[in-house]
């Protein structure tokens, strides 16, 4: 990591965890790792039932198409590209990223998988964690070999990364599955502490204060990891909707049965007229105005979203390190 580049690393548990930031005088590269609440489309090209490309999944893009994000629009991570000016990233997986849209960085994400490898088996085909990480070491692989090994080392090495884990260990492998063999395994304290020793550390916070001092910029590296409190923003709605100009939390805006909160999103679901009005998309994915509110708190939100500083913050330290 070069002495005076900046990198962010978002961390935010139970829900997701993140990394990223960009440069002044061009936005750097952005690395997305983590689920569905990521995932612009990796897996559209795999056989697995965990897929979002088809109606009414993007029924709010300016084509009203199905694009493989787990929306009625754009996801968290299209947000924060906007917010900080930087060009959208490629799945890995698309023929697309190539050649110069490497430079731009890449989405690893994949809807289905946990921290736990045998999170979200029941959708087959599905890039896990571990994997993710492989294909991560291609890419810089394929970049080096595109634009040489100083190049891609500064590309990676300032890049804005952003992780999202952790709800599907939860939904997917703990409450949807009867009897599952984590819930016979776990009570569900002992179970989340089980994820958390899995994931990274049970004292978060003390770890990224640890990681800041060694190789943050108080070390002279420049880099910078924040934590994400993903389940407080998610709170907020849920307590008070009509705060944030809602009308529900309660009912998802595309779904079958109760509160729409059976099943996925599909042409034959019961569905909202004004999606601005739903934070909750389907069952389990907010709606696009929802996550700009979400990507807004990464980017100038308090230390109750967001610590030990928020990206706007960042960017801010970023520049005048360059001017």
């Amino acid at each position: 990591m070069a002495a005076s580049s900046w990198q962010v690393a978002l961390l935010a548990f139970a829900v997701c965890v993140l990394p990223a930031l960009p440069a002044a005088s061009a936005a750097r590269a952005f690395f997305i790792f983590g689920d569905s609440l990521v995932d612009n489309g990796n897996n559209n090209y795999l056989m697995t039932s965990a897929r979002a490309d088809s109606w009414p999944y993007g029924i709010d893009t300016p084509d009203h198409r199905a694009t493989g994000r787990f929306s009625n629009g754009k996801n968290v991570v299209d947000l924060i590209s906007e917010q900080i000016g930087s060009v959208p990233v490629l799945p890995y997986l698309s023929p697309e990223l190539d050649g110069e849209n490497l430079l731009v960085g890449a989405n690893f994400a994949s809807a289905g998988i946990g921290i736990l490898n045998d999170t979200g088996i029941q959708f087959a085909n599905i890039i896990r964690i571990s994997k993710q990480l492989t294909y991560f070491e291609q890419y810089k692989h394929r970049l080096a070999k595109l634009y040489g090994p100083e190049r891609a080392a500064r590309v990676v090495g300032g890049a804005l990364t952003l992780i999202t884990l952790g709800g599907n260990d939860f939904v997917n492998n703990y409450y949807l599955v009867p009897y599952s063999a984590r819930s016979r395994e776990f009570s569900l304290p002992d179970y989340i502490k089980y994820i958390l020793s899995e994931a990274y550390n049970p004292q978060m916070e003390a770890m990224l204060n640890q990681l800041n001092a060694e190789v943050g910029s108080g070390n002279g590296n420049g880099a910078v990891f924040v934590a994400v409190n993903t389940r407080r923003a998610h709170d907020d709605f849920i307590a008070d909707p009509k705060a944030y100009g809602f009308v529900t939390a309660t009912e998802a805006c595309c779904g079958q049965g109760r509160f729409n909160g059976i099943g996925i999103c599909t042409m034959v679901s019961s569905l909202c007229a004004n999606r601005d009005e739903y934070v909750f998309w389907d069952a389990f994915h907010p709606t696009e105005r929802a996550n700009r509110l979400i990507a807004q708190n990464y980017l100038t939100g308090s230390t109750d979203y967001i610590s030990p500083m928020n990206l706007s913050t960042i960017i801010h330290l970023d520049r005048h390190l360059h001017d």
